[in-house]
């Protein structure tokens, strides 16, 4: 038996990288999941692959009526919704002097307002039998790094321990997850292949992660394994904060 067995799941951003990672080992475990992205094309390539317990539905993370209808889909095609990892998110490698107004809102839309949306739209579906929602924050949510890429993440920090105790009576448990350098298209955006390696001799464990690690911390916290934990942190940084 899966840890998802019965289960049903949304994870967006979910076309590459950790969200596409949290898929297969969902539907390993099986769950059946939605899986959403802006990129339609890998998107559903990434569904091709996973086979006929996964559907694509493209998604706009920062529209509401985009959450409206990914979480519709969710309940038409597998008749219920227990799950929701809120994965996508940007950052910028732009000082505070180069970010504009127009990259700071669009980090805010993407990695914080989304995470709203997606949590009140679930919760709708899930506070008749209950469920877990997994908000996909950053170790700079609990340290600095980037200016917007922090501030988002902090603020995902403070979302998650307020709906964890607002949907507590609901039986939803809310976490969040804070990464370290994970092994994904986001930090391989150019040729800085070099300057990572070198980052990972300061990280206490000496390298990067893989997707698939973050993935099983998002798949504990997804099943019934976690049924205690709500409104909590869970770090999988290699060390890099308890420095």
């Amino acid at each position: 038996m899966g840890k998802l067995d019965g289960k049903v799941a949304i994870i967006t951003g979910a076309s590459q990288g950790m969200g596409a990672s949290h898929a297969k080992l969902f539907v390993d475990e099986g769950a059946k999941v939605v899986i959403t992205d802006i990129n339609e094309e890998k998107g559903n390539q990434v569904a091709s692959e996973l086979g006929d317990n996964v559907i694509f539905v493209k998604q706009d993370v920062s529209n509401e009526d985009d959450w409206r209808n990914v979480v519709n889909e969710a309940v038409d095609k597998f008749g219920q919704l227990d799950i929701l990892v809120n994965n996508a998110g940007i950052t910028f490698s732009k000082s505070i002097f180069d970010l504009t107004t127009d990259d700071y809102m669009k980090i805010f839309k993407i990695n914080q307002l989304s995470v709203f949306y997606g949590m009140k739209y679930a919760a709708e579906k899930m506070k008749d039998h209950g469920g877990s929602i997994v908000n996909i924050s950053s170790m700079n949510g609990l340290v600095a790094g980037a200016l917007g890429y922090t501030d988002t993440k902090f603020a995902v920090r403070g979302m998650t321990k307020a709906a964890a105790i607002e949907l507590a009576n609901y039986g939803i448990r809310v976490n969040s997850v804070h990464p370290g350098v994970i092994s994904t298209p986001m930090i391989h955006q150019s040729d800085n292949e070099d300057l990572i390696k070198e980052f990972a001799k300061a990280i206490p464990l000496k390298r990067v992660a893989e997707p698939e690690e973050v993935s099983k911390m998002v798949l504990f916290l997804a099943s019934d394994d976690s049924s205690y934990s709500t409104g909590s942190e869970f770090v999988i940084d290699g060390g890099m904060t308890a420095q």
